[in-house]
Formats: C-alpha cells, structure tokens, sequence
C-alpha cells in the first residue's frame, strides 16, 4: 500500500491529476538532461513510471492549468503577462510578457504572437494585405478564445454547424523565452501531412508515438537506415489536416530559426523555435487543392518553367572532359530515347571556382552548348554559392560593394584565415572552406541594397557570354561549409574530388559567451546528432550563427535558413537577364515562397530501393510546400545502382515534373539509361509516354503558376472520403486525371494498387491492357518491364497530348490529340468528359499572365444513346504564336456504337477515319488538320455523330451498344455499392 502510496505521489507532484500518456507536451525535451529536480524547478509534471513499452511518452510534461493571463483584451489585440502563476522556461528565461495579434486573413485567420522588437523574416509580400484578401473560401474560419477562467487559450474554428476545431490550444504548454518558444495544439484528426524538410517513411504523419521532426537548412543527404529525424536542406513549417468530415485545412507557422515539430497520440501538435515570433496563417480549405491554393495566394504561386524543363534530363558528377560528356550525349541519342537536357556538375569549372570552366578537358564547352542547342538540345550548369576570395569574380564583388556574410565585431575575425588573401585583409568577411581550393565569402543574398544582386546579375551575363547556357542549378545553399570547428576536417585526408587542393584551415566559431552558435535549447536538429560524449551544434556544416547579414542588420542565427531562398530569388533574375528567356531555376535549400521562384530536387539520395519510395513522399509533400517542379535524382546519386532498380526509376521518374538521372563521382557504374539495354529499352518507352502527355503536365504547371496549385498530388486530395486514399503512400496523381501506380520493389513484374470507389477508370498504359475499363478499388496490376508503369484515366476528365518525338521542341510541332475518359452523368445513359489545355511559346519570361500571350482551350464530351458531341472552345487567346492542328480523339467508355457517316464539324459534315473496340467501349477518330486551333475567325468547334444507327452493310449495331450500356450499368451499381460499404466504415 505504501509503494503504491509512493508512486502515485511520484506521478502527480504539483498536480491534482495526471494528465493521459497521450495528451502530453514535453517540458525537458533536451534528450540528454531530464531529471525530476529540473522538472520540478520548472513547475511542470514528473511522472516517474518508466514505461518500457511506451518510450516515447515524456516523463516530464505541463500542466494544463497554468499559462499565460489575458492583461487586456481589444478586439484582433490580447497582451499576455508573465505571473508567479506562468510556468518557468526551461532553456531561456524569465518568459516575455507578448501580445497575441489576430486578423482575419481573407476566410482564413492570422495570428501572431510575440512582441513588435523581435525578428521577423523579411518575406514582407507575405503579410501584403491584398494577398489576404485572396483566400476565399465557402467555409470561413474564426479565432475563439478558450475558457475565462483557465489560463490563456484559443481556438481556430470552423464556421459551419459542427463548429470543428482545428486547433485548440488547451492542452497548454505555451512558452515565450528570448531563445525558447513554444506552442501547443490538439488537432481535429490525426490525418496530418506535410512538415519539412525530412525523410518521412510515411506520407501520412505516425500519431501512434511521439515523434520530433528537426527544421533547420543542412548539408544532409537520404540517409534511409540512420535513426531519428534528421533535418534536410529546407524547412517548410506548413502541413495539411484532415477532419473527420473529409475537409481539409493548411497551417504555417512562419518562423526562420531553428525549430522542431512533434506530432503525438492527443492527437496533438507541439512546434518549438529559438528565435523570432509565432507568425500563424490558417486556410480554409475546405478541399485540400483549396488549402494549396490559398497557401500560394501568400506566398506566391508557382514559377512557370520553360516547356523543355519538363524533358528528361541526364547529369553525372565525375565526368571526366568534355569528350565523356560526348560519348554520353551520343549514347543516348543513338538509343533513340528522347531526351532535352543535358547537365555539367562542378566537373566543368576551373577549380571548382563559379563562373569558370576549365579551359583543357573542357575547352570546348562554349561550342558544345551550340552544338546542344542545333538539335533542338539545352545545357544547365551548376553554381555554388560561394566565391574564392582570390580571383577575378571575388575581385569585381569587392570593387561593387557586395555585401559577404561578416563577423559581428573586428576582434572575432579569424585573422588567420583573411589574412592569406589581400582582398580581404582588412575586412570583416567570414570565409571558409567549400569546393574550391582556398578558402570562399559568401554572399549576402539579403543585402537590402541592390549591390549584391546586381553583381550576381552581372556574373552570370558575363559567363553567359562566353557559355550559353539555358538553365541554372543552384546546389550547397544551406549554405554549407566543409570542416566547421574541426580540427582535422574530412577533406584533409585524400579525396578523388579535391586532388591537388591544399590543406585549408577550417572555419572555428568561438564559444565563450557565444549564445546564439551555442543556445540554451539546441533543438533536435542538433541532439540527434548528439550524444552524451559531444556536443554538437547549429553551425556545423555552416557559417557561424554569430555571422551578420543583411549587410549586418541581422545574424545567421535568424537567417541561416533563409539563404538557399534569397539565393534563389537573385538567381531567378540573373537566368533572365542572362538567357533572356525563362529557362529552368533549381535549387536544393528551400522555403516558403521558393516555389515562385524556380524547382528543387530532393538532394543526395542513395542507390538504393528504399530511396526510391521516399521519392514518391517527397514530390508529394513539395507539391504541397508550392513548389510542383520536383524530383529526385533518378536510379539513385550515391553508390552504384543496378540494372533492375535503374529501370523502375527510370519508369518512375518519367511520372515526376523535375526528371533527371543523376550520380556522383564515386560510382564505379555510369548509369546512365544507355548503359543497360533493357534499362533503355524501358526509358525510351517511358519517355515516349510522358512526351505524349507533355501537354497535359504542362497545362497543370501553367495552371498552377496563374491561379495556384498542386501538379503531383496524393490521392486523397481527390477522394478525402476514402478511407483508403489517407494512406496511400506510394500512388500519386497528375492533376485530377491520372493515378500512377509505381513498382517500389524488386523483382516482381506486378504491384498492389488501389482505384477509388464511385468513379470510372480505364487504363492508360499496355501494362495492364490499355483502354480497358478498371474496376475500382484494391488490385493487382501487370507491370512488365517494357511498357509504361500503370496508369489509368479518371472517368470525365479529357487530357491533351500529342505525338511524341526525340526532343520536346520536335514534339511540339506535332498534331494534338485528345484522351477522354467518360463518365456516368447522374445515370449511365449519359456520359460526359470534360479537360482543358494551356499553350504558349514556352520560353517567354511570365512577369505578369494579364500581359502574358496564351491559349487557352475548354474540351467538353457527352455521349448518350442518340448523339455525341465533342466541344473545343478557344476561351484565351492573346497569342498570335502558330499551332499545331487537333488531329485525333481518343474515347474510352463509348458505349454506344457511333455512326460517322453522321459526323458534322461546325453542322458541315466531316469525313473521319475511325477505329471502334465495342468490347472496350474505344473509339478513335481522325482527320488530317481536324482543327486548326490557331484559326483566328473560329473560336468554338463543335463535332457531332449519331449513335446506333446500321452500319453500311445493313446490320444492326445497336445490340452492340446495349450489351456495351448493360456493362455500364454493371459497373455503375457496382462502384455505388462499394462507395456504401466504404462510407460504412468512415473514420470517425
């Protein structure tokens, strides 16, 4: 009885009650100093049962009944205080006195909190006003305050009759330190995705265990098998919810310090930073491609890239000369694979130095970009961030003015170091090691004044002049140094990558009183990497968080995260003052609002099947962070993939908007497609697939660039009321149109997939019989080697396409077609399809769409027993560019037998050839220059048939069509009564 006595004492100090094993929030989460005195010092819970079995769950954790006090309460302003009351901060005290500002945000809400002298990043469009203005929505939310007599809460609530909440603050746990802030949260569901950048297993967030997720931009390539969370090379503080009702919700919390997430059993949510406010942008939905819709009315919508961009593109790092990158060139031509872009990786420069290139095994770089460029060919270079302090571009930096990231005093330079070079002798510029043999400044892309960029700018027209290059690949912009507070860095020791560079000493950040590279809180993206016997810290792999930029109106500490972004937004301008044309940006770190500015691919991935899978994850949660040009290194960077798992990517890849093969120097295999004969045999066919659909991915890219979207999305955007769709983790869509089902393990020749129930699907690909109708739900599906992964068309929804050539400029040039999947229209004797497309020049800069020329194009397909009709109507038209004739339409679920002796374009009748498939439901019809859509005295076509009518020999052919409408019917009740044993078992 007394041990009993004893450990209920133990689990309820200073508390009337325990608080569920689920419903926690942490209040020591340095993993390597939790004890029960610091707990009790803190004021908060300790619980001293060890559960074994349940490790996760904090022994030390917050009392829901204390926190803040309201002091005073004006509408949209609350100003909280700190009493005896308030918790103690565990790493940064005393807590601050804050205020709590709430607006609304168009249908959305916006909150910060914190106090009106402390760090804000300067993403200043996303606070525009007018940019508010812009999320719209059919379900508005409103901000509520908790209980009047309980510590300081709120709620963000929907305004309908479930009045759900979305967050609910409640469970306590807020804290404002100087270097410690912390925020709490249940959530509606545990139906959570996004948060990043990390390696997430799963697409949907684990709320069975609590887990932490790091934020902070880092050097960290795929790392698979190593434990933890680690952080990547971009933070994107931004997710979307799921609530029992199917609708969906987005939420930013806009902060550029270190920070950490924890998802937990509650379900709840705890977001932690050490440093800035609390900035809170809370959207609507209530559809998730809403939620990314309105997220990009604040940060901006999506960069339109060139059409080549979405051609397949072939880099390795270790090519040895230009003449290997020939040979390369040539193999893969001689394959017959279609193909666009090819790369050069740092292999190219002289040193390793920006805007170089190493004038003896690549002197003839300049004639081989124009050598690309005659057939119909582009070249992307790659450029580092930082520039050698002792050659001509450094040189011309110092006589403009750029601002380098600094030192924050005279007496902290490392003297040692800036004393080798004249150039920055007298000077306050932290330099350290990178690629090039000596040491680099890096530049101040937050420069306020127009010094930097304007020199940047210049670089790059400078070399272009030399090398005309068509795309920009920006890469170490986290920004990563090499041997930060090393004694003996790595690159001492022998490289194949660094012969010849000179044993450079390391950048050494000091310690004494150094709070801001050695804080109180270090945040899981640091103690990850920890252990007892370290201590690791925020800069390694980078600058000093004690740097200044902003020309030294703030430290890295607040804007470490932000360079790979401002880098991007400079870069931006200087591929178009160079090129003179839109081209192609993409960059490795990231954050929000990047995605206005160019693509990104997901990093230094291994050769390996598990790698493949989280790629899938990946461009999924991209999509969501508003940056649909994404991809990953295909057949994997690191290490020597193989034939089998080179050919599946490849297959893959082909289905992902950033479309590169890529490896690193230290592959013993070059694994380009033309190394294997049936790994090319398998791309050339996957890239003719995605060429003939060119047209259709880019209308979502332009879409998504003029109004705001998602090009790559999980399926339950589409189908939140399936069940099934919230945990799919390995399909993927192309808009509302296309599933994509991939194969993610070896050595099978088929792959478990899921259609979602209510709906019509055919297949697009010979893998699994193509133009075939499929029954929904969870099947397996034939995926051979030599055809195109399996795909199929959503019923109602038509997609243009076009003939595929060897090059994305040849195939523009060629007819277009039409793929239309029907459907059902509220019973199976009418069937309807509808789709659109976008066009221009694709290549013309975009500032503005309202300036911009176009076409826009509306298709429009219904069928019934009697009549089908066809509709393009031409509903943009500011371009006065040529375009290729419609030639053919593709229909699937025709199940009525067509008599084209009928046909009428315009009401002038019309001859087609056609082919019919009455088992399948399949037509195609066809005529040369069918429509010229560029015909500027038409901007509405029409084309018409009768249906079931006796074919010229005299037979009946409406037996045909009824067994075909009977199947219909079949197939209709069918996907209704398993719609009803879904919703049966709907999640609550």
């Amino acid at each position: 009885m007394f041990l009993l006595f004893f450990l209920l004492c133990e689990s309820i100090i200073l508390s009337d009650a325990v608080v569920d094993p689920g419903q926690r929030v942490d209040c020591l989460p340095n993993p390597y100093k939790q004890t029960k005195d610091d707990c009790i010092e803190t004021g908060c819970l300790w619980d001293g049962q060890y559960d074994e079995y349940n490790p996760t769950v904090p022994m030390c954790y917050y009392p829901p009944n204390k926190g803040y006090t309201i002091q005073s309460n004006v509408p949209g302003n609350l100003k909280l205080k700190w009493t005896s009351n308030t918790l103690n901060n565990p790493y940064s005290r005393p807590n601050l006195d804050i205020e709590v500002q709430y607006q609304k945000m168009g249908d959305g809400i916006y909150v910060r909190i914190g106090t009106e002298d402390r760090w804000l990043p300067p993403l200043n469009e996303l606070r525009n006003p007018s940019n508010f203005e812009q999320v719209i929505s059919s379900n508005s939310l409103s901000f509520e305050l908790g209980n009047a007599n309980e510590p300081f809460s709120f709620k963000i609530q929907r305004n309908d009759s479930n009045k759900q909440n979305i967050w609910d603050t409640s469970i306590g746990g807020l804290v404002f330190g100087d270097q410690f802030i912390q925020i709490a949260t249940f959530l509606s569901s545990d139906r959570l995705y996004g948060l990043g950048e990390n390696m997430h297993h799963e697409l949907k967030h684990d709320f069975s265990v609590y887990k932490t997720w790091g934020a902070f931009s880092r050097d960290q390539g795929n790392e698979y098998y190593v434990p933890g969370s680690y952080n990547g090379y971009g933070v994107h503080p931004f997710y979307v919810g799921l609530e029992p009702s199917g609708k969906a919700h987005g939420v930013l919390i806009l902060n550029s310090n270190a920070q950490e997430y924890v998802t937990g059993p509650g379900p709840h949510f705890v977001y932690r930073t050490i440093g800035g406010q609390l900035e809170l942008f809370f959207f609507p939905g209530p559809t998730a491609e809403e939620v990314i819709r309105q997220y990009q009315q604040i940060i901006g919508t999506p960069y339109l890239p060139a059409y080549w961009a979405f051609g397949f593109r072939l880099c390795r790092w270790g090519y040895r000369s230009l003449e290997d990158v020939q040979n390369t060139v040539q193999r893969i031509r001689d394959a017959q694979i279609p193909y666009d872009v090819q790369y050069a990786d740092i292999d190219y420069m002289e040193r390793f130095k920006d805007f170089t290139y190493d004038k003896k095994k690549w002197a003839g770089l300049p004639e081989f970009a124009k050598q690309l460029h005659s057939w119909d060919m582009k070249l992307v270079l790659i450029w580092d961030p930082p520039v050698q302090a002792n050659y001509s571009a450094f040189q011309r930096a110092i006589d403009k003015g750029v601002s380098f990231i600094e030192w924050p005093t005279e007496a902290l330079v490392q003297k040692e170091i800036n004393n080798l070079y004249p150039l920055t002798r007298d000077t306050k510029i932290m330099l350290g090691p990178m690629w090039p043999d000596y040491h680099c400044g890096f530049p101040d892309f937050l420069d306020p004044l127009p010094n930097t960029t304007d020199w940047w700018v210049d670089e790059f027209v400078r070399f272009h002049n030399e090398v005309q290059f068509d795309g920009i690949w920006i890469d170490m912009n986290e920004p990563s140094v090499f041997g930060t507070n090393e004694k003996h860095p790595w690159y001492f020791d022998t490289q194949p990558a660094f012969a010849g560079k000179p044993p450079i000493a390391p950048l050494m950040c000091p310690e004494p009183n150094n709070k801001l590279d050695y804080p109180p809180y270090r945040t899981s993206n640091v103690y990850q990497w920890d252990s007892k016997n370290t201590k690791r810290t925020l800069n390694e792999k980078t600058l000093c968080m004690i740097g200044k930029s902003g020309r030294r109106n703030w430290s890295m500490y607040d804007t470490h995260s932000l360079y790979g972004w401002s880098e991007m937004v400079a870069t931006q301008k200087a591929l178009r003052v160079s090129t003179g044309k839109r081209g192609s940006l993409t960059s490795r770190s990231t954050f929000p609002s990047s995605g206005h500015y160019g693509g990104h691919w997901l990093g230094d991935n291994q050769s390996r099947w598990p790698d493949l899978r989280l790629s899938i994850i990946g461009v999924m949660e991209f999509n969501m962070f508003g940056i649909p040009q994404v991809g990953a290194d295909v057949c994997g960077f690191i290490g020597d993939s193989n034939e089998e798992l080179c050919l599946r990517w490849q297959q893959l890849g082909a289905f992902h908007s950033y479309y590169r093969n890529h490896n690193d120097v230290n592959s013993k295999v070059s694994q380009d497609p033309a190394q294997w004969k049936s790994v090319a045999t398998a791309t050339r066919v996957a890239n003719l697939f995605r060429y003939r659909h060119l047209p259709y991915l880019y209308s979502l890219h332009f879409r998504a660039s003029l109004y705001g979207g998602t090009v790559i999305r999980p399926l339950f955007f589409e189908f939140p009321s399936d069940t099934n769709t919230h945990t799919l983790n390995f399909q993927f869509m192309w808009g509302p149109a296309m599933v994509i089902v991939p194969v993610v393990n070896p050595n099978v020749d088929s792959v478990r997939g899921y259609l979602p129930v209510n709906e019509t699907w055919y297949s697009m690909s010979e893998a699994h019989e193509y133009s075939a109708r499929i029954m929904p739900g969870f099947s397996t599906f034939k995926a051979p080697r030599d055809t195109p992964l399996p795909t199929f068309l959503r019923g109602g929804h038509i997609i243009p396409r076009q003939e595929p050539d060897l090059t994305t400029t040849a195939s523009r040039k060629k007819p277009f077609q039409l793929l239309v999947g029907l459907k059902p229209l509220a019973c199976p004797c009418k069937l309807v399809a509808a789709g659109e497309m976008f066009w221009d020049d694709g290549e013309t800069i975009v500032d503005d769409f309202g300036n911009h020329s176009y076409y826009r194009f509306e298709f429009s397909t219904t069928a019934t027993q009697n009549w089908t009709t066809i509709v393009v109507n031409r509903t943009h038209n500011s371009s006065e560019d040529p375009l290729p004739s419609l030639d053919q339409i593709v229909i699937l679920g025709h199940n009525f037998t067509p008599n084209l002796d009928t046909a009428t374009l315009n009401g002038i009748p019309i001859k087609l050839s056609a082919d019919f498939v009455p088992e399948k439901g399949a037509l195609r019809v066809e005529s040369a220059r069918l429509i010229r859509l560029d015909d500027a005295n038409t901007a509405v076509w029409t084309i018409s048939w009768q249906n079931g009518h006796n074919d010229d020999d005299g037979h009946a052919e409406g037996s045909g069509a009824n067994r075909e409408l009977s199947f219909m019917i079949a197939i209709y009740l069918a996907a209704t009564f398993t719609t009803a044993l879904a919703l049966i078992g709907h999640w609550q």
